[in-house]
């Protein structure tokens, strides 16, 4: 691990304007436990020495640990301290490999397509100015889309982007990703997070599904291998079609 009066210090993670402390920490400390700077079993300096390093109060320090540690990223040992955790489960490509929607149903042999319901540049939202560490005057690109496959309905994704990562939604066309790999900009990793939703009207009609109807709601931000956060997606996907698969493993238990 780098030295950490170096790898805390806020010229390394801190930026005016690209949104709280707490939340460009806790993006700096994901890009630096994906890269591998954190590796596994590594533990992060103590709260109070943390918050010096980095020159913010303890309370910035907390919600960035507790927010690394409901993402399963980190774990907090009593009396010992704070760790980078063991990964513990293996998912298929479908989660753990940060691949496209498109690329995962070719992988299943069926044949992806997409409609896109709305494209365009906004004025950003609360939840993509917090996501994106966008400025209150930036432009944000924002694209709906229906995600079939073999001519079945999947998938609602809303996504958004910073504007100068995709200056121009209205020009993509079948896959996001392979859009902005061709302009250099590809998520190399992100965070997400898996839940239940019930379906809106609207939603469950575009999925020829009942409103109130139980899906799987992912939300995903992906990052630059900077740390830099340039994509939001929220997506809401047929839970009687889409499955969500890990692999989990027993570990060995030392003898007592």
């Amino acid at each position: 691990m780098p030295r950490p009066d170096t790898l805390f210090h806020p010229d390394t993670w801190f930026r005016e304007g690209h949104g709280p402390r707490y939340e460009q920490l806790y993006r700096h400390l994901v890009a630096a436990i994906a890269d591998g700077t954190l590796a596994a079993e590594t533990q992060l300096p103590p709260e109070r020495e943390l918050a010096e390093l980095a020159q913010v109060s303890r309370v910035t320090v907390r919600k960035a640990v507790a927010q690394l540690v409901e993402d399963g990223q980190l774990e907090q040992r009593r009396g010992a301290g704070t760790f980078v955790r063991v990964p513990r489960a293996r998912q298929d490509n479908s989660r753990s490999a940060l691949v496209s929607f498109t690329d995962y149903m070719r992988q299943r042999g069926k044949s992806p397509t997409s409609r896109i319901l709305s494209a365009g540049l906004y004025a950003p939202m609360p939840d993509e100015q917090q996501a994106l560490g966008l400025m209150t005057l930036a432009r944000v690109a924002r694209i709906e889309r229906l995600r079939s496959a073999d001519g079945v309905p999947m998938a609602l994704e809303y996504s958004s982007w910073p504007a100068d990562i995709l200056p121009d939604p209205q020009t993509v066309q079948g896959s996001l990703y392979d859009h902005v790999r061709a302009l250099g900009h590809v998520p190399t990793h992100a965070v997400q997070r898996v839940s239940a939703a019930n379906l809106k009207v609207s939603e469950a009609q575009l999925l020829n599904m009942q409103a109130g109807q139980a899906v799987l709601r992912i939300d995903r931000t992906g990052y630059l291998a900077s740390g830099r956060p340039v994509e939001f997606t929220r997506g809401l996907y047929r839970s009687d079609i889409y499955d969500f698969i890990a692999e989990l493993r027993l570990e060995a238990s030392p003898a007592t």
